[in-house]
């Protein structure tokens, strides 16, 4: 593929979840990273392209004003570009499972035309301890090459969790020494406070905030657990915001 010329300002960014594995943890940590992103004041734009799941567990159950966008139809990717002109840098799109084939198609197609106007494109990959996730995001960094930055995110979806797959299979090594991705850890979510969560549509933020009339969301150990997760994964977000901003 080709690369846009290093000498092109970056003007917009947008930060996109890779598609794939399903069941890893990715709208969860797009509606975390949106939240870092409004705790800051940086206006953006939210694209739901996740046309799977059309109800509890997508990006617009926690945000209705992200705009569902079918990836599939022939320019539905165009959208990354089109919402740019309204004057938000920053889109963040959550792409749902088997987005792959799309969106590789995408940017053999328009890379280069749209990096020439200052679009840089950050790729989150969500692994977890299954060797599938892993494999998933290896598929995707073999198709986008380095067109995109990369941003890994270690879901602890389990608790101890066990990245060693990811951090010793050749592949990934290989995709580590190539591509020289950032790596953040989203720690371990207890049920008592993801599972009434995502039931009603809350972010974690909300959650800490103790704005939901939502009993067992209002308990204390589920509020301190919601400020704790939240504090420590921005301080992760903060690390790589050169990822992430402009």
């Amino acid at each position: 593929m080709a690369t846009a010329p290093t000498t092109i300002e970056p003007k917009s960014r947008v930060v996109f979840t890779q598609g794939g594995k399903g069941g890893v943890g990715k709208t969860a940590f797009a509606s975390m990273l949106v939240e870092w992103y409004q705790n800051q004041a940086i206006p953006l734009t939210l694209l739901d392209m996740d046309t799977e799941n059309k109800a509890r567990g997508s990006l617009t159950h926690f945000f209705p004003t992200a705009r569902k966008i079918n990836m599939h139809v022939p320019d539905g990717l165009d959208a990354f570009v089109d919402v740019l002109e309204e004057g938000n840098p920053i889109v963040v799109a959550d792409l749902g499972a088997g987005g792959g084939a799309a969106v590789q198609r995408w940017f053999s197609s328009m890379f280069t035309s749209v990096a020439q106007l200052g679009v840089t494109f950050t790729a989150i990959g969500v692994v977890t301890p299954d060797p599938a996730s892993v494999e998933s995001v290896l598929s995707w960094g073999h198709a986008l090459q380095d067109n995109v930055h990369y941003l890994i995110v270690k879901n602890a979806i389990v608790d101890p969790a066990d990245f060693s797959y990811y951090e010793n299979d050749p592949g990934a090594y290989e995709f580590r020494r190539t591509f020289k991705p950032q790596e953040i850890t989203m720690e371990y979510r207890f049920p008592k406070v993801e599972h009434p969560a995502r039931q009603h549509g809350l972010t974690i933020g909300s959650v800490a905030n103790r704005t939901p009339a939502v009993p067992e969301l209002q308990k204390a150990t589920v509020v301190l657990r919601a400020q704790a997760y939240r504090r420590n994964l921005f301080e992760e977000l903060d690390r790589v915001k050169d990822l992430l901003l402009i």
